[in-house]
């Protein structure tokens, strides 16, 4: 059920929903989130039910003010107080020691949890609602089933989990891609899963090294290796090998010689023109842009029947991380 989340009334039912233990889709601007109160471990679990989600992988709980987190963190780490002083609200989740007492099904009984506070004026005013009624923050992973593609828009979140859910429109998701996220629980920071926050920029708020991923550090939401995947096979190419597979296709005789699969092409570089009976799609060439529109071109494709997407594997340079790691994660599906 879609409900315009700029209406006060329908704010307040979505929280009046989250406060009884029910399920609500909400918009962020990363992507759209599938909340449930973090303080009610029965109301969290439906969330691993709705998904198909594993319940010892781990889900981020939302707050609606940098203050809130006290609720869930039983140490605030001086690291953490640096990056979220700065980037709070927004697409950043820390990872810090959490309450035993509270959020331990959100946290996939690990002794750490992943906090967040978003930006997006319709997760700040039901998370404020809520607020009043006594939930101290949501536990809100994609609004998908697990290990698809992510959710940018309200309809999206309906495609996947059916009407009956009740949801939020916030209109289309501004980052488009998921939050980056920083363990701070171990004494020094540890990026997790990289986003639209490049790590030059964690470590100049930091003040010191973000080290990557290691053995040690806990699970987090989307760090599996297959995940954010479209129905249609994903497949990473570097531009001149994608140029010379079209090329093969568009040779006389060639063009869907010995198959029915309907391809399609998301790239920056190649011509559209370069091969018959091919959909494409231009990818941006700046990061931000492609962040965003990544999911909802997926999802695009996979709609109008595409069996195969060819991707162009993005520039290895520090402000395309996010998007690279989202389709290097697509393509292992």
């Amino acid at each position: 059920m879609l409900l315009d989340g700029r209406d006060h009334a329908a704010v307040r039912r979505a929280a009046q929903a989250l406060a009884a233990g029910e399920l609500v889709g909400l918009p962020t601007e990363t992507v759209y989130g599938l909340g449930a109160r973090a303080d009610d471990d029965a109301a969290v679990a439906r969330i691993f039910d709705a998904k198909g989600r594993p319940a010892d992988h781990p889900l981020i709980v939302h707050v609606a003010s940098p203050a809130d987190a006290a609720a869930f963190a039983s140490q605030w780490p001086p690291v953490a107080q640096r990056l979220t002083e700065a980037l709070w609200p927004g697409p950043l989740t820390v990872i810090v020691p959490r309450r035993p007492e509270l959020a331990a099904a959100a946290a996939g009984g690990q002794t750490t949890v992943g906090l967040r506070c978003p930006r997006h004026p319709v997760a700040q005013a039901l998370l404020k609602e809520a607020q009043t009624l006594g939930v101290k923050g949501v536990a809100a992973p994609s609004a998908n089933r697990f290990g698809r593609i992510s959710p940018t828009l309200a309809r999206h979140v309906v495609e996947e989990l059916g009407e009956d859910l009740l949801v939020l429109d916030g209109g289309p998701c501004e980052g488009g891609i998921e939050s980056t996220i920083v363990d701070c629980s171990r004494g020094r920071p540890v990026l997790l899963r990289p986003g639209v926050l490049t790590r030059a920029r964690l470590e100049a708020i930091a003040g010191e090294p973000v080290f990557d991923r290691d053995d040690a550090a806990p699970k987090a939401s989307g760090t599996l290796e297959a995940h954010y995947a479209p129905r249609a096979k994903l497949r990473l190419m570097p531009a001149e090998m994608l140029r010379q597979a079209l090329q093969v296709l568009d040779a006389p005789g060639e063009s869907g010689k010995g198959s029915s699969l309907k391809l399609a092409v998301y790239c920056r570089t190649v011509p559209r023109s370069a091969a018959r009976g091919v959909t494409y799609r231009a990818m941006p060439a700046e990061a931000v842009p492609a962040a965003h529109q990544l999911f909802s071109t997926l999802r695009e494709l996979d709609d109008q029947g595409a069996h195969l997407i060819w991707v162009e594997t993005p520039p290895d340079t520090p402000e395309w991380d996010g998007v690279r790691d989202r389709l290097q994660r697509a393509a292992a599906a």
